[in-house]
């Protein structure tokens, strides 16, 4: 019996598409071992989704009914689980990215995690942490906008967390906030800020670094 070659992700075929144009001839090969064969690998470059891992078959050609089969075997001896995945994601994502609930809701979402999944492992990202990263974002960030008009750089700065799903009330806090103790240190005072209203919603902050406007 012959099989398809597979080949893992390299640095010229980041995201497998080399390794995608392979096609399982059912009259051929065995389907399931060939479905087992590409899991197996692909699981062993990253961890993925069991819906990552559908669509990974079901473009290399890989029948339904085999490619079903594989993955519930790899659920059921928990190769594939998408609820550790999802906490694992949130966690890492939140710590080396700094992205908060709503993004990281979004990009499980997009790996086709189920809501009952995001939501326990959105539970697990305490309110006060996602607090103190992004005052930590800003407080990196802040420096490297010295030099530009205040209202600027408090839309600059408001961008960079909504962005990353911070709501846009907590954006707008935490960066007025920074803005204030840093003249605070250096004996000013940052009036612009006076004139500058708390954004009301975060359909207001879309298009907010183009428009440069709440």
């Amino acid at each position: 019996m012959t099989t398809v070659p597979v080949d893992l992700p390299d640095a010229e075929d980041p995201d497998g598409e080399l390794a995608e144009r392979a096609r399982v001839d059912p009259e051929r090969d065995d389907p399931e071992s060939v479905a087992r064969l590409i899991c197996l690998r692909l699981l062993t470059a990253a961890p993925r989704t069991q819906a990552e891992l559908a669509t990974a078959l079901r473009r290399r050609g890989v029948p339904e009914d085999a490619a079903q089969a594989v993955l519930a075997r790899f659920t059921e001896v928990k190769l594939i689980d998408d609820a550790m995945f999802a906490r694992a994601w949130v966690e890492t994502r939140h710590h080396g990215r700094g992205l908060a609930g709503r993004a990281l809701r979004e990009e499980l979402r997009r790996k086709g995690v189920a809501a009952e999944d995001i939501a326990t492992a959105l539970e697990e990202l305490d309110p006060d942490q996602e607090l103190a990263t992004a005052r930590e974002l800003i407080a990196r960030r802040l420096p490297g906008t010295r030099g530009q008009p205040g209202p600027a750089r408090l839309r600059r700065l408001v961008g960079l967390l909504a962005r990353k799903g911070y709501p846009a009330g907590l954006a707008y806090r935490v960066v007025r906030e920074a803005l204030e103790d840093e003249a605070a240190g250096a004996g000013q005072a940052a009036s612009y800020l006076a004139g500058i209203e708390e954004p009301g919603g975060d359909e207001e902050l879309e298009g907010f670094e183009a428009s440069g406007e709440f």
